[in-house]
């Protein structure tokens, strides 16, 4: 397979500096090795990549607003119902590596197809579950089939588009499902809830899955595999690490930072992933290359891409608690009151692949986490007074903005120059970053959150209570943000617009 994911390759090119990756987004290569047969019709085999992506981002979230009725339903303790989202998140973050690598070495397709099918099937067995039981399993397999067909999709637009005008288009649009989805998943959720119940937003995944599954093997190109073994030592220790990390901080949300539990996965994520690394380094086929994290642009790239999820997460967890504790809205307002995010996170990334050839990519890559962090920086001033317009629209205006200005460039930072049979392994690093970090956010800003109303003043009301914790958590956020910027600056240290 000759495709590269940005521009042609020439020997130890996997060293992107500024003036490359300058030159890879304003310019297309001047010579293109001739590209092998594709898809009669593209733009079908896009949409139904697009719609894999979305699904399995929109699964993070959209259960969220349905959480009240789970619980009434299916006599979920408090503590328990936490979990309808975390066994979510655990599988699919913990496994993504290992469904990035399979795709490279078992067919990118392959693993598309068969992951939406473990999916929807999850997605069935869960909308029928009759105990907690059965949901939390239905949750996790959900996880590990997301886990598998996830990392395929952008590999698969790599090899779908060739051209570099084309392909930036179709990877804006891939950005605009992952940035957008966890919104979209508010709105559908509230919608869903309200006019059936809970068990629609389990249902509606079924036919969408059923269409990718059949149209997969129809209108995508099977890419050229890589004959190699897999690295079963590597996935294990990834696998068990990354879980065994979002576990202890979800841990903490819930029994504070010093309680043995977190303590001990705390201690075991450390030595799983010490140990993975250890693995990684030796090994001759490796589940994870580590020159791809090694080098400081595409490294400091997963680190803030890892941040910019987890204040994205966060925010969305708590905004929606305020709209509904605090200001009273139904799970059908709450969902609405997202649009606006949802639309101007989908605006900028679409506009940012269009935009970045002619400004250069620092104006994103720095303007746009600055939204994100006066969006964030605005919603530390919320009180139990606080109207939605303009006290919460606005904010989510600006972060909308920022992060579907952010997500894209990002997007393309991380993934330039990368080889073509490592390009599973790059982008599944790319979405276990997402995820995790999503996990790692909520856990982290729950356990803010928590600090902050464990001792409420005198004569505090308890809507009162509730808008500080929020108002915490969102500086916390504020806190991930500006970090983001900062590794930005200092490490990707984005060009700006080439003189000519």
């Amino acid at each position: 397979m000759s495709e590269n994911i940005i521009a042609p390759r020439t020997a130890r090119s996997e060293d992107v500096g500024a003036g490359e990756l300058r030159r890879q987004f304003e310019s297309p290569p001047l010579t293109t090795p001739p590209p092998p047969p594709g898809p009669h019709r593209p733009g079908l085999a896009l949409a139904v990549i697009l719609a894999c992506q979305l699904m399995v981002i929109l699964d993070a979230t959209v259960v969220s607003i349905a959480l009240p009725g789970i619980q009434r339903t299916l006599h979920f303790s408090t503590a328990g119902l936490s979990w309808v989202q975390n066994s979510y998140l655990l599988a699919f973050g913990g496994l993504l590596l290992l469904g990035g690598r399979s795709g490279d070495i078992l067919g990118r397709r392959r693993l598309l197809t068969a992951g939406i099918a473990l999916f929807t099937l999850a997605s069935l067995l869960g909308g029928l579950a009759q105990n907690p039981a059965e949901l939390l399993a239905a949750r996790a397999v959900q996880g590990i089939g997301a886990a598998t067909a996830a990392p395929s999709t952008l590999a698969l637009i790599v090899s779908t588009y060739r051209e570099l005008d084309q392909r930036a288009r179709a990877i804006g649009l891939f950005s605009s499902m992952s940035a957008g989805g966890a919104a979209v998943g508010m709105i559908l959720g509230g919608v869903l809830t309200s006019y059936f119940s809970w068990r629609s937003v389990m249902f509606i995944n079924v036919p969408f899955g059923l269409a990718v599954v059949l149209l997969a093997p129809r209108v995508i190109v099977e890419p050229e595999r890589h004959r190699s073994r897999l690295d079963v030592t590597g996935a294990l220790t990834a696998t068990l690490g990354t879980g065994a990390l979002v576990y202890a901080f979800i841990r903490a949300a819930t029994s504070g930072w010093g309680s043995p539990a977190t303590l001990g996965c705390f201690a075991a994520a450390v030595v799983l992933l010490a140990l993975f690394l250890l693995v990684e380094a030796r090994s001759p086929q490796p589940l994870l290359p580590l020159h791809i994290i090694a080098q400081r642009v595409r490294g400091g790239g997963y680190l803030a891409m890892l941040l910019t999820a987890a204040a994205m997460f966060g925010m969305f967890f708590f905004v929606t608690q305020y709209l509904q504790l605090v200001l009273g809205y139904s799970p059908l307002r709450t969902g609405f009151a997202f649009l606006p995010l949802a639309v101007l996170i989908f605006t900028g990334a679409r506009l940012a692949p269009r935009l970045v050839p002619r400004f250069g990519v620092r104006y994103f890559l720095v303007g746009g986490p600055l939204s994100v962090l006066t969006g964030l920086l605005l919603l530390t001033r919320i009180g139990p007074d606080t109207t939605y317009a303009p006290g919460v629209l606005v904010p989510m205006l600006l972060f909308g903005l920022g992060a579907g200005c952010t997500m894209v460039p990002l997007s393309l930072t991380i993934l330039a120059g990368v080889r073509p049979e490592e390009s599973g392994a790059a982008s599944g690093a790319l979405q276990t970053m997402q995820q995790v970090g999503g996990a790692l956010g909520t856990a982290v800003l729950l356990t803010v959150f928590s600090s902050a109303t464990r001792h409420p003043a005198a004569g505090e009301s308890a809507h009162a209570l509730f808008a500080h914790g929020v108002s915490t958590a969102m500086e916390a956020g504020a806190v991930l943000i500006a970090t983001a910027l900062a590794i930005i600056v200092g490490l990707v240290r984005p060009p700006g617009r080439t003189r000519r």
